[in-house]
């Protein structure tokens, strides 16, 4: 596996396996209803490039497939961690969620974990600031605000 930074030529690859990801593994912690309004299947391309283009975004691959992907922004927040369905439990968050760590080196990092990446982050050594709903089309969903200092 190598691990890259972002190209503009990876956003569409990425909305998929982001898609795939949420729609597979996170339906063992959230309704059909909720995966519907977190991951709709439409994306804004443009939208997705921008922001990890902005972030510091790194894309795991393995045998030329992507396999994962993640992105923190300047201030620490780690925004998105995602590891395609047919390749979980094989340390590539670990890995990518690695350098992205590195690459902040004093503070906070923060990130919005869902039911799901709780476990991962809590094992990282990140802590629960505070349960939350966030509110997608009326439909409540989820997730942890947690911190790990750096």
């Amino acid at each position: 596996m190598i691990i890259r930074k972002y190209l503009p030529s990876d956003c569409k690859y990425l909305t998929e396996l982001f898609y795939n990801t949420v729609h597979s593994i996170n339906a063992k912690d959230y309704t059909d209803e909720q995966l519907n309004v977190w991951a709709t299947g439409i994306v804004d391309i443009e939208e997705w490039n921008r922001s990890l283009s902005e972030h510091y975004t790194l894309v795991a691959i393995s045998e030329d497939i992507i396999v994962g992907f993640g992105d923190i922004d300047k201030t620490g927040y780690l925004d998105r961690l995602y590891v395609h369905k047919n390749y979980q439990n094989q340390g590539i968050a670990s890995a990518i969620c690695d350098k992205l760590e590195h690459t902040f080196q004093v503070g906070k990092i923060t990130t919005h974990a869902s039911i799901t990446a709780k476990p991962f982050f809590l094992q990282r050594g990140y802590k629960i600031v505070k349960e939350q709903q966030v509110i997608r089309e009326n439909i409540p969903l989820t997730n942890y605000i947690m911190e790990k200092q750096v």
